[in-house]
């Protein structure tokens, strides 16, 4: 599970410019939290993830995360290879505010890091130097650090689809030749029905040509959708909607921020109140929908479509 409670090795207070050792291995599905506030006087600070901490020859940078503030308001990434840098990838919509606070967690995947700020997507970066090369964490320039925590995961070193609480009604839908994955439509049976305290986690990664995808929890007798999460990146709109009695009902779509990004790896929670699902995607709520559909003991189904590439689904 994504949480961003518990983490490991946590640093108070660190002296600006920090240059530290990460103690573990950096593996697919670590976190790096790192909270602070912008100083009114920021022009830039950056935070590195190096290869060592050598000043001659300076040290590889395999993430360059860098925000700037006098020019162009944006946040540059690179990566220092042999004391050269590579081309700038930036990101010009900025969440950082001078005299605000912030939390930017950066997540280590299989083949880049995705980066949110205050709980919201942010950036990916493809990886240019291999995640096992990294072993240092550096801040610098005008930022104030109140803490820096890290949870060293394997959670997606595992490539094997996988399923607990469910019971997989198409034994198609994991593929047994080389890598395992499931391929979608997915469809399957909750081992308990839904009701209050009821939870389901779908783990995945968004097409990087992603229009839309859906995610719907149902009433098998009479395929009543109690549940549908309709995100449809084309239009960064978030549909939720029932299916009752043969017949849609009147689409919610209001949100505070549209959760999803092209490429970005997420987990979403549903957990089912007494009077609504409440959803919320890597970490972070993002809705609530009001139980239409009474019946909550009749839900016993989850089916997934759309452009995703699904990793996981559980229910407890």
């Amino acid at each position: 599970m994504l949480s961003l409670n518990n983490l490991q090795n946590v640093i108070h207070n660190p002296r600006i410019p920090y240059v530290g050792t990460i103690s573990e291995q950096l593996e697919p599905g670590s976190l790096i939290v790192i909270r602070g506030h912008v100083p009114s006087d920021a022009e830039r600070f950056q935070v590195d993830l190096q290869c060592g901490s050598s000043l001659k020859p300076r040290a590889d940078v395999a993430f360059h995360f860098n925000p700037r503030f006098k020019r162009g308001n944006c946040i540059v990434c690179n990566t220092l290879t042999n004391e050269r840098w590579g081309w700038e990838e930036i990101t010009y919509d900025m969440p950082f505010q001078k005299e605000k606070s912030f939390e930017i967690v950066i997540m280590a995947l299989k083949d880049k890091f995705q980066v949110a700020v205050n709980g919201k997507h942010t950036l990916l970066y493809a990886h240019r130097i291999k995640l096992e090369k990294i072993d240092t964490l550096g801040i610098y320039d005008h930022v104030n650090v109140h803490s820096v925590g890290f949870r060293f995961s394997s959670d997606l070193q595992n490539t094997q689809a996988s399923t607990l609480g469910l019971t997989n009604m198409n034994r198609e839908n994991i593929q047994k030749s080389g890598i395992s994955q499931f391929t979608l439509p997915f469809e399957a049976r909750l081992n308990s029905p839904m009701g209050p305290g009821r939870t389901v986690v779908i783990k995945g990664e968004v097409n990087m040509k992603a229009k839309s995808f859906n995610i719907d929890l149902i009433a098998g007798k009479s395929k009543d959708i109690a549940l549908h999460l309709n995100p449809r990146l084309n239009i960064k709109a978030f549909v939720r909607n029932s299916f009752l009695n043969d017949a849609w009902g009147e689409e919610e779509r209001n949100i505070t921020f549209f959760p999803f990004s092209p490429g970005m790896y997420f987990e979403m929670i549903i957990y089912c109140d007494t009077r609504d699902f409440k959803v919320a995607i890597n970490g972070a709520h993002s809705l609530e929908y009001k139980h239409r559909f009474r019946d909550l003991g009749s839900i016993d189904t989850v089916a997934i479509n759309g452009d995703i590439h699904l990793l996981e689904v559980r229910s407890w």
